[in-house]
């Protein structure tokens, strides 16, 4: 398994969820299937708009927490970045 940082959003532009895992496909159809019991269930925050992957664990919850300790401005300009039509990226991991 190769860990990931991750951005989820609810739509173009909507609520944004940041996490990390050791698996990113199987998370992220976690969130999609509303198996994982919180935030992303309660809001609906389902799309794969933004993914780094990372050599270790420890760089990857670094990152994460970078990413969660910016702001929301800094969240959008890095997704739009490399995804600027805020298309769900999951269905390219399959």
């Amino acid at each position: 398994m190769q860990p990931a940082v991750y951005i989820l959003a609810s739509q173009p532009r909507g609520t944004l969820y940041v996490g990390v895992t050791s698996h990113l496909i199987q998370r992220v159809w976690q969130h999609k299937e509303n198996l994982v019991q919180g935030f992303t269930r309660q809001y609906g925050v389902h799309m794969l708009v933004y993914f780094e992957l990372h050599a270790t664990m420890i760089e990857a919850i670094s990152r994460e927490k970078q990413l969660k300790a910016g702001s929301r401005a800094k969240k959008v300009a890095l997704i739009e970045a490399i995804n600027s039509s805020w298309r769900d990226l999951y269905p390219d991991l399959l």
